[in-house]
Parts: structure tokens; C-alpha cells; sequence
């Protein structure tokens, strides 16, 4: 049995096509996204940070005070309850988590995927680390 999707034209496949920008705009249009000052607000409040970023980017830019490291490659197991492979501090369904990225752009994606797994508080912040940086809040050496 031949694919359906291999039986279309070209020109049908293009327009099916779904981009990564649209994958961003979707998944934009689902969470909330932060501006820098009102993460740290929410921090103080008890919502969790999550900084995304790797190793190699902590070693030179430093990290958020509090925020808990979790590559993308782990986060849904992290954060799933029913993983196997939960980390406490984020396996409540009703905790507000904010991921940090480098820029901003992961993290939505991976808010979005959060929310699928039922973190209905899930968000990001926009422009990721550089923009809290940028913003004067408090950041600290590995």
C-alpha cells in the first residue's frame, strides 16, 4: 500500500507543509509569556524557573538565583508525575513553571508541550535569559 501523502504533488506537499514559525506562533497563542520583571516577580511568589539553557551556555552567562536547571532533552520527563523519572520540585500539575531559554524561542515550544502534559501554568519568558540580563535582574556565576 503506496502512502497517500507520497501520491500528492509537490505543490500539495509545500502547502502542508507546517514551518517551525508556525509551530512557534501556535504554541505562543497557548501559553503565557512573561516579560522579564514579572518572572522574577513570580518567582518571589512561588512559581518555579526553569532554565532550559546548557551547560556550556550557564558556565559563561551565569544562572538565575533559584532557577532550576533542566536540559530540553529531559524536561517533559522531568515535569511528567507519571514519567518514572519525575523531579518533585516540578511533577505538580498546579505549579506555576516559567522556562528560560536563551532568547526565548525554545522555551515556548517547550511551554507548549508542557501544557499538553496538563501544566496549565505552564509559560516562558520573553526573550529568554539575555533579556533578563538585559533587564538588570540578579543573575550569579556556576
Amino acid at each position: 500500500m503506496i502512502d497517500e501523502a507520497l501520491q500528492q504533488p509537490a505543490s500539495d506537499k509545500a502547502a502542508a507543509r507546517t514551518t517551525i514559525q508556525d509551530l512557534l506562533d501556535e504554541a505562543r497563542r497557548r501559553i503565557y509569556r512573561f516579560e522579564p520583571l514579572e518572572a522574577d516577580v513570580a518567582a518571589r511568589q512561588g512559581a518555579v524557573i526553569v532554565d532550559t539553557r546548557c551547560d556550556e551556555d550557564r558556565r559563561r552567562e551565569g544562572v538565575i538565583p533559584g532557577a532550576i536547571h533542566v536540559p530540553l532533552s529531559a524536561l517533559q520527563w522531568r515535569c511528567d508525575p507519571d514519567s518514572g523519572y519525575a523531579d518533585d520540585r516540578l511533577s505538580d500539575l498546579e505549579q506555576q513553571i516559567i522556562l528560560v531559554c536563551n532568547d526565548g524561542y525554545s522555551s515556548s515550544l517547550a511551554a507548549a508541550s508542557l501544557l499538553a502534559l496538563g501544566f496549565h501554568r505552564a509559560g516562558d519568558v520573553i526573550g529568554g535569559f539575555r533579556a533578563w540580563v538585559k533587564a538588570g535582574l540578579p543573575v550569579e556565576p556556576t
